[in-house]
């Protein structure tokens, strides 16, 4: 089992690439299931979470040809109308087939979820949505079984914001029998992302972005061409990573639009920020007696607010920071895993229900951590790079899942980081 090794210490400084959105990529790939014309999409990253969708779209017998971040998808011959546990266990993201299957082919056989590290991930928004537009859905072993001649349009509140919940009911609707109206939508810009896929390949969507959406139902979609937006979590990962080194990085074809909150709070914090249409600079000089940032108090909420996914890479921060602060996470139950973790980095760390106190440190010392999820990962990272040291951080696997080539894009930025190749379970 691969693990990085990090050297801590040292101030990014450069210029890096951010990555396509894997939150983006993964719906839109699912939504080739849609029409059996061609669907080319670009600036896909290469993680493991795009190469699962990639096998599960195979399975079922879609045409891929994945060259680079280049995906072209036909699926004018799908033959297995199923996602299969196998598949399914290992990304929760597999379920954003059912939608399109059952829109397009009447029926579906999708794999439950399970179990999630982070906390309860339900799918029974998705279920009641389609319930709602006329499916008959059973849960037999573990599957869900849904059929439909043809969906109909309906007025769908869902009782919480879900993301792929918003996803998945979109592109059922898109070849549904007159409207639908997605009440209490997720307004995520990936969800943006997709509806302009949908659009392109002939839907008609309003509202996207909004936390309501209306589709009016089309007899078939076409074919399209689309450039998957930048990585908005890459993005506040590798600002946070700079902010707290102290460092000085341009992050090109970065969309800055897409994190007022997180930047927000980088500024509040003490960090410069300077951003354009397609690039953000973040610098945070190290003088003698500065560099220490300020401790910023967050609150994690659905977008616009402070991302979920955003609450590890920031604590790590702020365990550098001068004096104390307050994470709260009001999202996922069980995301504080990378707190004893980072305390074995010499964090000072304590979890009061659904609130972490994080206590400044004047620095942080070389330790071997384990990761626990992608943004736990991406926690450690941070504080490996703070420390000093040598850190090692083992079951890196769940960073490769949303993180494009981290250690050469941090080596190129001067952090001293190498990833170590290992054989076996631990």
């Amino acid at each position: 089992m691969d693990r990085f090794l990090i050297a801590g210490g040292e101030p990014l400084v450069g210029e890096v690439v951010v990555s396509g959105a894997k939150n983006a990529s993964l719906p839109i790939l699912c939504a080739s299931l849609l029409t059996g014309e061609t669907l080319q999409v670009s600036n896909v990253p290469r993680l493991r979470d795009v190469s699962t969708t990639v096998k599960l779209l195979r399975q079922m017998g879609v045409q891929i040809e994945h060259a680079g971040e280049s995906v072209t998808l036909s699926a004018h011959s799908v033959e297995r109308l199923e996602a299969p546990y196998d598949l399914v266990k290992t990304m929760r993201a597999s379920i954003l087939v059912l939608g399109p299957l059952l829109a397009r082919f009447g029926e579906a056989r999708v794999s439950l979820p399970g179990g999630c590290g982070i906390g309860a991930r339900p799918v029974d928004q998705h279920i009641k949505g389609l319930q709602a537009m006329g499916a008959a859905i059973q849960i037999e072993q573990g599957y869900i079984i849904a059929r439909a001649k043809r969906l109909k349009g309906a007025r769908i509140v869902t009782d919480m914001v879900t993301v792929t919940g918003t996803e998945n009911l979109m592109m059922a609707a898109v070849l549904a029998d007159g409207e639908t109206v997605l009440e209490n939508a997720a307004r995520e810009p990936e969800i943006v992302d997709l509806a302009e896929v949908l659009v392109a390949m002939g839907a008609r969507i309003r509202g996207a972005g909004t936390d309501r959406i209306v589709i009016e139902g089309v007899a078939r979609l076409g074919g399209a061409k689309h450039r998957v937006m930048p990585d908005r979590i890459e993005t506040g990962t590798f600002l946070c990573a700079v902010a707290a080194t102290g460092g000085d990085v341009t992050l090109r074809g970065a969309r800055a639009s897409t994190l007022d909150a997180v930047i927000e709070k980088l500024l509040e914090a003490g960090a410069g920020i300077e951003s354009a249409d397609d690039w953000v600079r973040v610098r945070v000089p190290r003088t003698s007696g500065q560099g220490r940032l300020r401790p910023v108090n967050i609150r994690t909420s659905e977008y616009p607010a402070f991302p979920t996914d955003m609450q590890a890479q920031f604590m790590a921060l702020n365990c550098v920071a001068h004096g104390t602060s307050r994470v709260t996470e009001t999202i996922f139950e069980n995301r504080f895993m990378h707190v004893a973790e980072l305390n074995r980095l010499g964090a000072d760390i304590e979890i009061e229900g659904n609130t972490a106190i994080i206590k400044g440190a004047d620095g942080l010392s070389g330790a071997s951590v384990m990761a626990t999820d992608l943004r736990a990962s991406a926690g450690l990272v941070i504080g490996a790079l703070i420390a000093q040291g040598e850190t090692t951080i083992d079951r890196i696997y769940h960073l490769d899942r949303g993180y494009e080539l981290m250690e050469k894009k941090l080596s190129a930025l001067g952090a001293r980081i190498r990833r170590v190749a290992g054989s076996g379970q631990s």
